[in-house]
């Protein structure tokens, strides 16, 4: 939803970003009051909503001015902006009897435009009238998520409540469907949303990483730092940015390092969406470009007494250039989000090391669990379940493979998320192994902690 506030911002006479309120996120109800001084456009608001993705059903507005008669016509001059509307609809004899030509009066009805280029006129079907002063402020806007058709089938609306769409001649019976949240996301499956049109997100994450093997620990600690834009309704740019630190302890030695990890860069194409009864459907494909920019410092076979391989995987890298795939799949439906995807990963080496291609398959399930009453966006506390199964070819050391590195892993991974408000989020999830066949040179994973939080903007 923050989506649709932040494309109404745009318009010269919306007020500031955080006076557009969503009422409803269910039925796609918001209401902002326009700058008094500006004149107002239901085509320009149309377009705005068109271009983040968006199309506008019906806006309702209210409107206090001056009536004015021209030519057997009735219109009206708001008081604030001297913006003349066209009044149609229910006659004004039969909302007030006998009214008068330059009687001060507020007006409520469905804004729509007529005309175009220069011809077009803001129009007004009448639906109520009072004697009373306000500024002018439009109340309701309707709006259903992704494009509409023009076909021989009519358009449904995400919670409309109306019978028949303003774009097709066929009447639709109405029904409700869960908008998706915008500012949420699956925490370790990649999700196919785009974050916030013209705009995007910042997401730090922390990892608390424990492995072993045999008689060696280790810890890392990772700040993965993911910087988004979103550019278009069907593209996002990323980058994802980590460092780590990492200490060792075979019980005879001690020892640690820290560096920057390779940056990778990720283009995401959202190619399908869908929003249909009780639900919400979408599909990406991301592709990403891992930069050898990480640090290539292990220890040494003084500082740990293991063989080059191990001790290659406590640098701050996996190998060198690797390009990624990625394709996901996610569907909303009431409370609940089903989504899962799978990557790829073709590893070179670096500085003669790298681990073993590897193919991940994740799946995710989400609950909201709070708000009971889920009307507006924010305040969301979703219940998730993510899975992971990693399946790695042998790796490489000096231009050979190496034996006993290759594995095959399954994860799961319970997790809380919390919308604090539609632009910022809170996240955490432990990363637990289920089961694993692994070679005697690969370190073990004994959980895997996240903590993040995630920005839009």
């Amino acid at each position: 939803m923050f989506n649709i506030q932040k494309a109404v911002s745009r318009l010269d006479y919306a007020p500031k970003l955080k006076e557009i309120e969503i009422t409803d996120i269910k039925k796609g109800l918001g209401v902002f009051v326009p700058k008094p001084e500006k004149a107002v456009s239901f085509a320009a608001l149309k377009e705005t909503l068109k271009k983040a993705g968006y199309a506008l059903d019906t806006a309702d507005i209210t409107i206090a001015g001056k009536l004015v008669k021209e030519d057997e016509k009735w219109f009206l001059i708001a008081e604030t902006s001297a913006q003349k509307f066209t009044l149609e609809g229910k006659t004004l004899q039969q909302l007030i009897p006998q009214p008068e030509s330059d009687s001060t009066v507020e007006i409520t009805g469905i804004w729509k435009a007529a005309g175009t280029g220069a011809n077009v006129q803001e129009v007004v079907d009448l639906q109520s009238i009072k004697r009373q002063e306000t500024a002018p402020k439009v109340n309701a806007l309707n709006y259903y998520q992704n494009t509409f058709s023009t076909g021989e089938k009519p358009v449904r609306f995400i919670d409309a409540g109306f019978v028949k769409n303003s774009f097709s001649p066929n009447p639709v019976e109405p029904f409700r469907a869960k908008e998706e949240p915008k500012s949420l996301a699956p925490i370790r499956t990649t999700s196919p949303g785009l974050t916030v049109y013209k705009g995007g997100a910042v997401t730090p994450r922390f990892y608390f990483i424990k492995q072993h093997l045999g008689g060696l620990d280790v810890s890392r600690q990772v700040l993965d730092v993911s910087v988004s834009y979103t550019p278009t309704t069907k593209l996002q740019l990323e980058a994802e940015i980590p460092i780590s630190r990492t200490s060792f302890d075979d019980g005879v030695k001690r020892g640690s390092g820290s560096g920057l990890g390779n940056i990778t860069l990720w283009g995401k194409y959202r190619f399908f969406r869908k929003v249909k009864t009780y639900g919400d459907r979408q599909a990406s494909v991301r592709f990403g470009l891992e930069l050898p920019t990480g640090s290539k410092s292990a220890p040494t076979d003084r500082q740990l007494d293991a063989p080059a391989f191990i001790r290659q995987q406590l640098s701050s890298i996996n190998g060198g250039l690797s390009p990624h795939l990625d394709v996901s799949f996610s569907q909303a439906g009431g409370r609940f989000i089903l989504g899962g995807n799978v990557e790829g990963i073709m590893r070179t080496s670096r500085e003669g090391f790298r681990l073993g291609h590897e193919v991940r398959l994740n799946t995710d399930f989400e609950y909201v669990l709070l708000p009971f009453d889920y009307t507006k966006p924010g305040k969301e506390l979703f219940l998730i379940l993510e899975s992971t199964l990693l399946t790695r070819s042998k790796g490489r050391l000096d231009g050979i493979s190496v034996p006993g590195s290759s594995s095959t892993e399954f994860y799961l991974s319970p997790g809380l998320q919390y919308a604090a408000d539609p632009r910022f989020v809170i996240e955490g999830s432990i990363q637990l192994p289920i089961a694993r066949n692994i070679g005697p040179l690969v370190l073990k994973t004994d959980y895997n902690l996240l903590l993040g939080v995630k920005y839009l903007f």
